[in-house]
């Protein structure tokens, strides 16, 4: 008996001597886990487990905008599994994200843990990259919770709060129920209806460009009219083009000049977190969300056969610095492998004046870990997203490449005056960081050849190609430029980016086109509401303004609620204001319509939902009926082709509302009452590089309006069967900040 109670006792004291080790995800702490040794147990805590709640607004503004935090509804189990590990536990290290809502994190997890275990040592450590290193060094050097950093967090949080929860019920009880304002969403909102105004008003201009094929007895090539009588050509019209080579034709070429020019082309620096978002949405066709999720795998740790590894440093920074460490491994691979590309000494970039510099830029934990070397174990969205971060942070500390253009003009002397065409090349003579640039290389960087031909040397002319053109209006917004436009203009921080960008298409304020972001008629009408009756709430420099009192507060320059009084007092005032004087909108988005609820027999109306327009009974409560708007008659059965989306990533298709009688299905939109005048068929919206957006018949044995490439249009058995009915009554919806 007392040897049993000696074993338990010495069992119960090895326990004791556990040191656990708080994370933030499951793949984060498989990959630490394996890293530290047997006497540190490691336990995610699934993000934040005490917040506000979603049900009520949580802040008492009469007590200094105190927050009423509680435990996040079904994560209490949770809490207390880790309330018990650190009971059985020598000391608790905290390592949730280093930045604000990971302080955050660690914050409420130590009060929550000492709230059981009053005598408990509790740390923080923190580190910017998930390798056995950096874990040790965190692990060696813990500190204590940055208060400062809890209370910028802690004043996002509740400033967020205050708006959301004040304009939200406005908008719901004027306009309807499921809709949202927050701070940094209406600006960026405001921002895509503003441009979608320009690109409405603009009214292109049509312009012809002239070219003209040369050839002498070696050598035959194409140049460009650059300049006409000395000035610039401005042919507006193919009356003025069709003039100008009458005047041209006849004329006398001669190879008149001959310029080289040599160009440095400096390496650009490692990414930040916007500037990955940018070239991921360029490069790879990457939404903001899809890389910051593929990013968020890669730092989390990928198995790449040698066990879970940590593949690149935290992904949510707006600094360009490089640790000591980090450079040493890089000068070193180069220096192995491109020992004429290394310079002197390392390149050192300027950190931004508005980057908060928490974090080092994005770069791989490992430079060995060469994307080729890897691939095997990568996802290819994995692959493609390290292999960009790679290639960017290793060419940051290259030499620069040079390149030399050789441009050659061409005078034809007329009677009425000299005409010049001109055609360049360019060629790279030093490849410096080129050399490792492989995914990310751009066209710029592409070889292009110049004619060999001597200066004062005839030529003859073969033919001229004239090419009508009209000017481009401003292009809509795309993820890429308004990340890069937020982060211009001082609004939202690294981590921001992406769920701003997705709390606008899921609440359907705006709606991607060709991956380009179109407002709807909902987003317009709240973005001219905010704007006309709260301006500053989406004024810009308003916005940023807040950003940088936020600033202030991590730096210890301002209290925060003294911040959020001098914001919601007068705000607040405006909200009642326009609550009581503001007309309702309710309905006015309702559209009548011919259609006959097949249920009851009522005339059914077009509504807007969370997920778009639908079709409802007006006999609603008493009648329930729903369904989607028809776009088109389906030409198997004479159905209607309805908006569709598959599950799971919800990709959207066109689909007969008769499935799984007709498996009819099309991938491209159809345009609403338009058909085919040969073929009956309904026409579709296309859209392709050169072309822009254009019509097609749907009807692949149709010529009108065709092209080689055509939609694909064929029944597609295991696409239709993952069709959902995009058609809901949106009305439901939390509350959002």
């Amino acid at each position: 008996m007392a040897k049993a109670a000696s074993a338990k006792a010495a069992k119960n004291k090895k326990q004791k001597q556990k040191i656990l080790v708080i994370v933030e995800s499951p793949a984060k702490a498989a990959t630490i886990e394996k890293y530290l040794g047997i006497q540190y147990s490691v336990k995610a805590s699934m993000g934040h487990l005490i917040d506000l709640p979603k049900s009520r607004i949580a802040v008492n503004v009469e007590q200094n905008f105190e927050p009423e935090y509680i435990t996040v509804r079904g994560r209490a189990k949770l809490l207390k599994e880790i309330q018990g590990e650190a009971k059985k536990s020598e000391k608790v290290l905290l390592a949730s994200d280093n930045d604000r809502e990971g302080e955050a994190i660690a914050w409420h997890l130590s009060r929550a843990i000492r709230n059981k275990n009053r005598d408990l040592p509790i740390s923080r450590i923190a580190f910017n990259e998930i390798t056995p290193q950096a874990i040790k060094d965190a692990v060696d050097n813990p500190s204590a919770i940055d208060e400062y950093k809890v209370n910028a967090q802690k004043a996002r949080r509740v400033l967020d709060r205050l708006v959301g929860y004040n304009l939200s019920p406005l908008l719901w009880k004027k306009v309807k129920n499921g809709l949202s304002a927050g701070r940094v969403q209406s600006v960026a909102l405001r921002l895509i209806c503003e441009r979608e105004k320009e690109v409405e008003s603009f009214i292109p201009e049509e312009y012809w460009t002239l070219e003209a094929d040369f050839k002498t007895a070696k050598t035959h090539f194409r140049a460009q009219l650059v300049s006409w009588k000395g000035s610039k050509p401005e042919i507006k019209s193919e009356d003025e083009v069709e003039a100008l080579v009458k005047e041209i034709k006849d004329g006398v070429c001669t190879v008149s000049d001959i310029k080289e020019t040599e160009k440095t082309v400096r390496p650009r620096p490692p990414f930040t977190t916007s500037q990955l978002q940018q070239t991921a949405a360029n490069r790879l066709g990457f939404t903001s969300k899809k890389t910051m999720q593929v990013a968020q795998q890669l730092y989390e740790g990928v198995d790449i056969g040698e066990g879970r590894v940590g593949l690149i440093s935290y992904m949510r920074t707006d600094s360009v610095r490089i640790s000591q460490l980090a450079l040493g491994e890089v000068r070193e691979w180069i220096e192995k492998n491109y020992p004429g590309d290394l310079p002197p000494k390392a390149v050192e970039y300027t950190v931004g004046k508005k980057a908060q510099d928490a974090h080092e830029a994005i770069r791989p934990t490992y430079i060995n870990y060469t994307p080729e070397s890897i691939k095997e174990n990568l996802t290819r969205d994995q692959l493609r997203l390290y292999t960009i971060i790679w290639e960017r942070f290793t060419a940051c500390q290259m030499k620069p490449a040079k390149t030399k253009t050789v441009s050659v003009e061409i005078t034809v002397v007329t009677k009425s005056g000299n005409a010049v065409f001109r055609i360049s090349g360019t060629k790279i003579v030093e490849k410096g960081f080129y050399q490792v640039i492989k995914l990310l290389s751009s066209r710029e960087e592409k070889q292009t050849v110049a004619p060999h031909v001597k200066k004062g040397e005839p030529l003859e002319i073969e033919k001229f190609h004239r090419e009508q053109h009209f000017t481009q209006g401003p292009s809509r917004f795309t993820d890429a430029s308004i990340v890069k436009t937020l982060e211009e203009l001082g609004i939202g921080r690294p981590s921001t980016y992406a769920p701003t960008i997705s709390v606008l298409l899921d609440r359907y304020y705006v709606t991607r086109s060709n991956k380009q972001l179109v407002p709807t008629i909902l987003g317009r009408m709240i973005s001219d509401m905010l704007g006309e009756y709260f301006p500053r709430i989406i004024d810009p420099a308003f916005t940023a303004a807040m950003e940088n009192r936020l600033d202030e507060v991590e730096e210890n320059k301002i209290l925060w609620p003294d911040m959020i009084r001098e914001f919601y007092e007068p705000f607040k005032d405006r909200v009642d204001e326009v609550g009581k004087t503001l007309e309702s909108y309710k309905g006015s988005l309702d559209e009548k319509t011919d259609l006959i609820c097949e249920n009851c027999g009522k005339p059914m109306v077009k509504k807007l939902g969370r997920y778009g327009y639908f079709l409802a009974c007006s006999g609603f409560p008493d009648c329930k009926t729903t369904r989607s708007i028809p776009l088109a008659k389906c030409p198997k059965c004479g159905g209607d082709v309805v908006a569709r989306k598959t599950k799971g990533r919800g990709k959207e298709f066109y689909g007969c509302a008769n499935y799984p009688e007709c498996d009819f299905i099309s991938h491209f939109k159809p345009l609403v009452n338009q058909n085919c005048p040969k073929c009956s068929w309904f026409l579709v919206e296309k859209y392709d590089k050169k072309n822009g957006s254009h019509k097609v018949c749907i009807n692949p044995e149709c010529d009108y309006l065709h092209e080689e490439e055509l939609p694909d249009i064929t029944a597609d058995s295991d696409l239709a069967s993952q069709n959902a009915d995009a058609g809901n009554d949106g009305n439901g919806g939390e509350l959002g900040d």
